[in-house]
């Protein structure tokens, strides 16, 4: 059993807690994907079409940069990686963060915060991002779900 690195990011809060209640259930290492300039609530404002949300996520080619590093990602085998749904899918600092890493050899493992939405073609467009690694099928969680569903899911990987 190799080490785990639950890596999130969470623009309400809810994602980050539902990936602090997994670290702890699994016993990963807890990373959070900041970027480097903050999101401020009219950046999220999916309904402003010239949003910072809606113009990244309708240019697939988009990066926002990222604040901090993981320093020693080789030493992790499972790699579970949270967000919240945008747009159907991953966010585009989730595209920045799998560029930015070696995931050959690792399972990445994505998840997912939504009202209802699910992951859509995240797992897709994550292999596509990190060739070399095994991208399991994720999952989407509720901001109520328990550590003990969790640590049963994971424990999957």
């Amino acid at each position: 059993m190799g080490k785990k690195l639950v890596a999130y990011f969470s623009a309400s809060g809810v994602t980050g807690k539902v990936a602090a209640k997994l670290a702890n259930a699994i016993g990963a290492d807890l990373f959070e994907i900041v970027p480097e300039v903050k999101y401020t609530r009219s950046d999220l404002n999916y309904m402003n079409s010239k949003s910072r949300s809606s113009v990244e996520m309708n240019d697939r080619s988009s990066r926002p940069a990222i604040a901090s590093k993981v320093s020693n990602m080789a030493e992790y085998d499972t790699v579970f990686v949270g967000f919240p749904v945008w747009w159907y899918r991953e966010p585009s600092i989730i595209d920045t963060f799998m560029e930015a890493y070696d995931f050959s050899g690792k399972t990445v493992v994505p998840f997912c915060t939504s009202g209802g939405s699910g992951l859509g073609p995240s797992g897709d467009n994550m292999q596509a991002l990190a060739p070399g690694s095994k991208v399991a099928e994720g999952k989407r969680f509720s901001s109520r779900v328990s550590e003990k569903e969790l640590k049963d899911w994971a424990d999957k990987f």
